[in-house]
């Protein structure tokens, strides 16, 4: 094992230099380009900006190398240890198939760890996996605060279920005990998103990491003792999904031995991620709201309305709790709330046309047919997974008794934390919001909360979407009737966005790593 106290300075700079020579080029060369799409559908500016993107995960990643050098390697840093190693992991583009995206190339820091790209987000709302152009049926789901998400349950009482992590809730915590750790092990192996073939993929990569003496440091000196296959390199940049793999997931040809020490390396992988995303790299309590809680800063008098329009008529905290209203208040205010309820909902949302996973029914270079429905794909979130159809290699529920809960679950999907819904790297910046971002604006989005039904349906290719009709829901059942009718005022819309603006991180110290951003502001 590479002695860390050994890495010199010169040594730093190779290795600075070895992240930036060997990602993507060593893997990303001649790879069949998938594009089933419509002509215009995706935006023009596309590959420039996923460009631009992997420019600044790789700027933050070599950034991480430094924050690990300089570390001193104590048993007093060891949580700091932990946590910069799931830095370097989360903006690791060699661990996708094709080594051309990273966990962060749809979750930067400058918009609250969403989707970076703005044309993308006023558009097909989905970033390009590593094998391009494949896309997910959804937008990424923004994962600050998402480790406090408790173990997905079934409270009986209520007959709702509650935790987990991923749009779908998909990803329980019933296995490491934890939602956050078993959702970080997902990209990887989608094969709409980084698209290893195999969990084992992955740590191959990381076996070949320049940060491999921090895993071994923190995990053990043996974590990488396993035997490599002759063809791993050859099955570990094919992607998932590709015929000659069919439905297996563990294509890499391990012995049991070094199939267990792979999977125990992928649960710290995960953990170490979690760590990371746990700490005030992504979940640091600095918003304008964390200040006030504090008695350190006094909000506006529109924040201020707003913040008694959230708890009162807009119906708000039914569902996005700050734990301070009159029913939880014990005459002290919370000062770590979530604004979620960390439970899932059927909001009536109309069906996005734009994502292009709806003209994804035909196979792809390597065979894989992403979705054989087409255009007639509904998306039922929850209840699918609750049905065991969350993916083809995604864990059905842990509980049979779960599964009789998916028909009163379909359309639900879980409900986002409010915190840095409008963090984006300057006013122009678009963000998406929602499962299927659907909505572009968060004075659309109040004013579909306040208007989905008052306002008519819309005739087909309507021009008035969202200002004098609505679309039908995609999901007509379950629809949650706590809202579409709260009757707002413009202004009042105007005072609840004024108050979301008070929970972006970055009001009492800078939030790390925001000023990445480096395209350009409109």
């Amino acid at each position: 094992m590479t002695s860390l106290r050994s890495i010199s300075a010169v040594g730093l700079t190779f290795l600075i230099c070895l992240v930036a020579a060997l990602i993507p080029a060593s893997f990303a060369q001649d790879i069949p380009v998938y594009n089933p799409y419509p002509a215009g559908l995706l935006p023009s500016n596309l590959d420039p900006e996923l460009m631009r993107v992997a420019r600044e995960v790789d700027h933050i990643e070599n950034e991480a190398i430094s924050q690990w050098q300089a570390l001193p390697l104590r048993p007093d840093t060891r949580l700091r240890q932990i946590q910069i190693l799931g830095k370097l992991e989360l903006f690791d583009r060699s661990l996708s198939v094709f080594g051309n995206v990273a966990c962060t190339s749809c979750h930067m820091p400058y918009t609250g760890f969403t989707s970076p790209i703005s044309s993308i987000n006023q558009s097909i709302v989905a970033n390009p996996g590593s094998v391009r152009y494949r896309m997910a049926q959804r937008k990424p789901m923004s994962y600050v605060y998402a480790p406090f998400s408790p173990v997905e349950h079934l409270n009986k009482t209520q007959n709702e279920f509650f935790g987990g992590n991923f749009w779908d809730m998909h990803s329980t915590g019933a296995i490491l005990q934890n939602p956050s750790p078993e959702q970080a092990q997902d990209p990887p192996t989608d094969p709409l998103e980084m698209g290893m073939p195999d969990s084992a993929c992955v740590i191959y990569r990381l076996s070949q990491a320049p940060y491999r003496p921090l895993f071994e440091h923190i995990w053990g000196s043996t974590s990488f003792d396993i035997n490599w296959p002759a063809n791993t390199n050859e099955i570990c940049t094919t992607p998932a999904g590709s015929a000659e793999f069919g439905n297996n997931p563990q294509p890499l040809p391990l012995n049991q031995k070094d199939r267990d020490q792979s999977n125990t390396n992928y649960n710290n992988f995960a953990m170490a991620i979690t760590a990371e995303e746990y700490g005030p790299d992504t979940s640091p309590f600095t918003s304008k709201f964390d200040a006030f809680l504090a008695g350190k800063a006094t909000l506006s008098s529109d924040e201020q309305a707003g913040y008694e329009l959230w708890n009162g008529k807009a119906k708000c905290n039914s569902c996005h709790l700050d734990n301070n209203d009159a029913i939880n208040n014990d005459g002290k205010d919370n000062l770590q709330p979530m604004f979620t309820d960390w439970s899932a909902h059927n909001l009536g949302l109309p069906k996005n046309p734009a994502i292009p996973y709806l003209y994804e029914n035909v196979p792809d270079p390597f065979g894989f047919t992403p979705n054989p429905q087409g255009k007639h794909y509904i998306d039922r979130g929850f209840g699918d997974f609750l049905r065991g159809k969350a993916g083809p290699f995604t864990l059905p529920p842990p509980d049979e008794e779960w599964f009789a809960y998916a028909e009163k679950s379909d359309g639900k999907f879980q409900t986002a934390t409010a915190r840095d819904a409008d963090m984006r790297p300057c006013p122009g910046f678009v963000k998406s919001y929602f499962h299927n971002g659907v909505i572009k604006s968060l004075k659309e989005l109040v004013h579909f909360y306040n208007t989905r039904d008052v306002l008519p349906r819309c005739a087909p290719d309507s021009s008035g979407e969202g200002i004098t009709c609505w679309p039908p829901p995609e999901v007509p059942e379950n629809v949650d009737q706590t809202i579409g009718n709260l009757g707002l005022t413009d202004k009042e819309e105007n005072q609840i966005i004024a108050f979301l603006g008070t929970l972006t991180d970055g009001y009492t110290v800078p939030y790390p790593d925001f000023n990445t951003y480096t395209g350009a502001c409109k």
